[in-house]
């Protein structure tokens, strides 16, 4: 996921230093200029499946953008021991490669092939699938703060080495509602599409999510935490969604994903960890010597959502705006009520007084969008 690559850039490459030292201090590797490629993804070998995989390059330390570099153009196929090749396309440009739905042959081996714009070649290993058992649960409790937990468990005992991410979605309204929009200086009535009431917002999970049962005499994760959200927060003002995604590891996989999450935690020192320890399956084949970041697995995916009500929970706090709404008013154009000159870009039309004037707001209280999110509701919203 996008946000859990620029952890692994930045949290890789030497934000430890900048925790453990008193004064500051740039070796020239944090002031070289060291996009390193990132690879990552699973080869979904359900039927019917579509794979999506993750390239693009790291930023330093030193950049103040919160993004990674998305790799456009690139060439990326999906290869199966057997010689087969299925292509991947970055529909979006946003350096995130999806493929056909594809019903992969579990008995075989993967890997993915990248061949970037300039020409220089990366392949992963060849990786042996594994199937996912299903999720058991994913409920919540909240004593205060509101916990989301999973169960799950493999009755052949051959799981052992669990991973999970998930997509959060959550409503929020504008402060006021309005039945009314602008465009090209005409006001206009707006519907499900241009309303700027309701909005949702979805994000990717940053943390990674592991456990093993190697420990245990059964294959049984119980109670797993996978986030809790405080008291308050405008998550669960109206409504919320998450969907969970769960994916069976090796034990090679396991280990890699552990080595990053204990890195982007910032345990030990910034001489407990080095670049050069996060040894994972990508290579670049045109240039052995290149540092190449990132794991590619081949499994099947379980996933499962869960809705949880605002209404339904205990001395919720409701989350107050902490800005005012100012209003004020203007006369109806009397050529055209439709026609909008007002020059002051901060308000918008709030309502139409009857045989009077047009009101106007504050437009960050009339427009959720200014929140953050989309006007478009999810199609899987309840």
């Amino acid at each position: 996921m996008p946000d859990q690559r620029r952890k692994y850039c930045i949290a890789i490459l030497f934000t430890l230093l900048l925790g453990y030292c008193k004064t500051a201090y740039e070796p020239p590797a944090l002031q070289a200029a060291n996009n390193y490629l990132v690879v990552d993804g699973v080869i979904n070998i359900a039927p019917n499946a579509i794979t999506i995989i993750n390239v693009n390059r790291t930023r330093n330390v030193g950049d103040t953008a919160t993004q990674g570099i998305p790799e456009l153009h690139a060439a990326v196929t999906i290869q199966a021991s057997s010689g087969a090749t299925y292509p991947l396309v970055d529909s979006f440009n946003q350096g995130l490669y999806y493929s056909a739905p594809l019903t992969l042959n579990a008995s075989l081996q993967y890997s993915i092939q990248v061949t970037t714009a300039d020409g220089r070649k990366y392949a992963s290993d060849l990786v042996t699938p594994k199937t996912t058992p299903p999720i058991d649960s994913l409920f919540f409790e909240q004593p205060s703060d509101l916990n989301i937990y999973v169960n799950t468990h493999d009755p052949a005992n051959s799981t052992k080495y669990y991973r999970w991410d998930y997509t959060e979605t959550w409503e929020h309204d504008a402060q006021l509602y309005t039945a009314w929009g602008v465009k090209d200086g005409m006001i206009f009535a707006v519907d499900s599409t241009t309303q700027t009431t309701n909005c949702w917002t979805t994000v990717n999970s940053s943390s990674i999510l592991l456990a093993s049962t190697t420990r245990l005499s059964a294959d049984v994760v119980d109670r797993q935490l996978v986030t809790t959200i405080p008291n308050g927060a405008i998550k669960l003002d109206i409504k919320y969604s998450l969907l969970l995604r769960q994916y069976a590891l090796t034990e090679t996989a396991y280990n890699y994903w552990d080595l990053i999450r204990k890195t982007t935690d910032g345990l030990g020192t910034l001489f407990d960890l080095q670049p050069t320890q996060l040894v994972g399956n990508i290579h670049c084949t045109s240039n052995p010597t290149e540092p190449v970041i990132g794991f590619v697995s081949a499994s099947t995916i379980q996933q499962q959502r869960i809705f949880i009500y605002q209404s339904i929970l205990h001395n919720w706090a409701h989350q107050s705006l902490a800005f005012g709404c100012d209003s004020t008013q203007i006369p109806v154009n009397t050529t055209d009520y439709r026609i909008y000159t007002y020059p002051d870009t901060l308000f918008a039309p709030w309502y139409f007084v009857s045989h009077g004037p047009l009101v106007l707001a504050s437009k960050i209280c009339l427009d959720c969008r200014l929140q953050g999110g989309n006007n478009i509701k999810p199609s899987y919203w309840k």
